[in-house]
């Protein structure tokens, strides 16, 4: 699964120029997702620490890089595991922490990419809400198990939303509320979804009230009705470029991501966005420890840093992504920006209906691709 970046100019890591060049000799190495650290946070954790620390934070365009050079440094380290001297080299240019997307967790687990996190030694862990702790409590195949190990850190999350035309919802009276709506006889032919199997099957089990992590299709009565007639509403499937035809009016819906769509509403007061009522799909992105990285304390200060309310706070509204330390706050710790943005920060019942997107066993990723196909193939009239 892949979720484009978003641009937030000047305020966001853009390169490494922040000790790039000193990467072999810092106290602690971040290798991150491009835009998700807005660089002024990384001026203030450098002055709280108490000594003048060396740190590296390198930036990657996608997760996709971020997850192949997990699996590129196990690779050059066992190449070198009876050589002793060039081992220490290969294990000194490992980072401490690398951010991940909740979809690559799994993989990242079953291959032995990451070690888990001891939340002993993170002061803020017990402040992160439970949905958020169970996301990154998994099974050595990278299953969720509430009694398995911690395997990450939750620092920033987003929904999938609805997004839509001020102009044309106006003349026909009504606003998108809810995934039934993309049922309506007025919409066909009119919005976009995405081109993601488990983001259309599983907003059509929230239609029919069930999750997007139900475990199995064939027993859901309907839901193969309701989708052949979903995708006899829908125009086109894309995951990547669903903004531009929006923006132009040749859809006056979409389905996007809400990493996407956000920014966009600061310049475009043409667009609305709205987080379905009944519930939605949720992303996060992680930090995660190498297998083999270098032990430093400063890979918990970092993660606590990440989760004070106040960095927390201001990380959120930076770059459009929620921390999920917000959750835990009470309503009169949030800001007027937060408490009013319920894009950024959902009412609190819609995020309890709202499901992360769990590994599917095998033979569920059968019943997933038979379906789709099936759907996909279906006579568009």
């Amino acid at each position: 699964m892949k979720r484009r970046n978003f641009l937030i100019g000047a305020t966001a890591i853009t390169l490494a120029e922040l000790l790039a060049g000193c990467e072999s000799k810092a106290d602690l190495k971040v290798q991150l997702l491009k835009n998700t650290i807005p660089a002024q946070m990384l001026q203030k954790f450098r002055g709280e620490l108490e000594s003048r620390s060396i740190l590296s934070f390198k930036p990657q365009s996608e997760l996709k890089d971020l997850f192949n050079l997990l699996q590129t440094w196990q690779i050059k380290v066992r190449e070198a595991k009876d050589k002793p001297l060039e081992r220490e080299k290969k294990l000194s240019e490992i980072a401490n922490l690398v951010t991940l997307g909740d979809y690559w967790l799994a993989n990242a687990i079953k291959q032995e990419l990451i070690q888990p996190i001891n939340s002993e030694s993170l002061k803020m862990w017990d402040k992160l809400p439970e949905k958020w702790q169970q996301l990154v409590r998994r099974n050595n195949q990278g299953y969720f198990d509430s009694q398995g190990k911690l395997w990450g850190a939750p620092y920033q999350w987003g929904t999938t939303l609805i997004a839509y035309r001020v102009d044309q919802f106006k003349s026909l009276g009504w606003e998108p509320k809810d995934w039934s709506d993309l049922w309506r006889e007025e919409l066909r032919h009119r919005f976009s979804l995405l081109n993601q199997a488990r983001e259309v099957i599983g907003l059509t089990l929230k239609k029919l009230g069930k999750s997007y992590n139900t475990k199995n299709l064939s027993k859901v009565d309907n839901l193969k009705s309701e989708l052949f007639q979903l995708n006899q509403q829908v125009k086109f499937y894309s995951s990547d470029n669903y903004l531009q035809p929006l923006i132009v009016g040749d859809t006056w819906l979409a389905v996007g991501w809400s990493n996407d769509i956000l920014p966009l509403l600061k310049t475009r007061k043409d667009i609305a966005a709205v987080v379905p009522k009944s519930g939605t799909a949720l992303w996060a992105n992680l930090w995660v420890k190498p297998a083999t990285t270098n032990e430093t304390s400063l890979t918990e200060k970092w993660i606590d840093f990440c989760w004070q309310p106040e960095i927390a706070t201001q990380m959120s509204l930076l770059t459009q992504a929620t921390s999920p330390i917000l959750s835990a706050m009470n309503q009169t710790e949030l800001t007027p920006e937060i408490r009013s943005n319920s894009l950024l920060f959902p009412p609190q019942e819609i995020i309890e209906n709202s499901d992360f997107l769990y590994p599917l066993t095998d033979s569920l990723i059968a019943q997933y691709r038979q379906l789709w196909e099936e759907m996909r193939q279906s006579e568009v009239s």
